[in-house]
């Protein structure tokens, strides 16, 4: 049984994380293997768009715990491996936003801890109602730090802050709201609803969405007047390729576009 299965539908990439008896957690094997996976897609062309799901009853239920345990059993206490286990995992969701492809989760059950992480990282996410999200590493005595990353780049900081000293869950029409995920669906639409945003996704110029992905999360760190110099000089260069210029021709002359790719 493979941890990590993949499918390509429609130029759309589908991952789906299968450990269903660990609750799909980002043990060292799954990690590695995730971050494997993404490398081949983001060099695979034909891929527009990447759906990120978990099997059996979860999404992903964080670090796996037996394993952080087991890294204690050390001279140091485990100080070398949780340095290099938090790396690794910085460097799987650094890959996600990286990637030139857009990343949709697809969630349902339970997304927590570092799972919860995960979805914060993702572009866009999708799921279904009575999902619940939380960030409850406080209440077994670890304050979810690098979760509160991604998070605290989705949720207002109050909200974020009361999740993370609370342990609290919220559930996913709560998460619509406070900008968790995108829309909170059916469980029995998910997985359509999902692949519909992706489809749609997958039409437009790849060339595009790779140049406003990068584009969109580098302007999130700039002041104002440098974010608007940077994206005009994007622009620019995007205005610059022959398929934009065909899209542009296509869309007066009230025409299909012909894109090279």
């Amino acid at each position: 049984m493979a941890l990590l299965e993949r499918q390509v539908t429609d130029a759309v990439a589908h991952l789906t994380m299968n450990a269903p008896e660990r609750l799909n957690a980002l043990s060292d094997e799954m990690l590695a293997t995730l971050h494997e996976a993404l490398d081949d897609i983001a060099a695979d062309t034909s891929v527009r768009a990447v759906i990120l799901s978990g099997a059996g009853k979860a999404f992903c239920a964080g670090h796996d715990l037996k394993q952080m345990t087991a890294g204690r059993q050390v001279e140091d206490g485990g100080r070398a491996y949780f340095t290099d286990l938090f790396d690794r995992c910085t460097g799987v969701m650094t890959r996600i936003r990286t990637l030139p492809q857009p990343v949709i989760a697809q969630v349902h059950g339970i997304a927590t801890a570092a799972g919860c992480q995960l979805v914060a990282t993702c572009d866009l996410a999708v799921a279904a109602h009575g999902t619940r999200f939380g960030v409850n590493g406080v209440n077994i005595g670890l304050f979810c730090s690098t979760p509160m990353v991604p998070l605290s780049r989705n949720i207002p900081r109050k909200h974020v802050f009361e999740m993370l000293t609370t342990g609290h869950f919220i559930e996913a029409d709560r998460a619509v709201e406070l900008g968790l995920i995108n829309r909170a669906v059916p469980q029995d639409t998910l997985v359509t609803d999902t692949k519909a945003l992706a489809d749609t996704i997958a039409s437009k110029l790849a060339t595009a969405v790779k140049i406003g992905k990068s584009a969109y999360y580098d302007q999130m760190e700039m002041p104002v007047a440098d974010a608007y110099q940077m994206t005009r000089d994007v622009m620019v260069e995007n205005m610059m390729h022959r398929d934009t210029e065909e899209g542009i021709n296509a869309f007066i002359e009230k025409r299909s576009p012909d894109w090279s790719q």
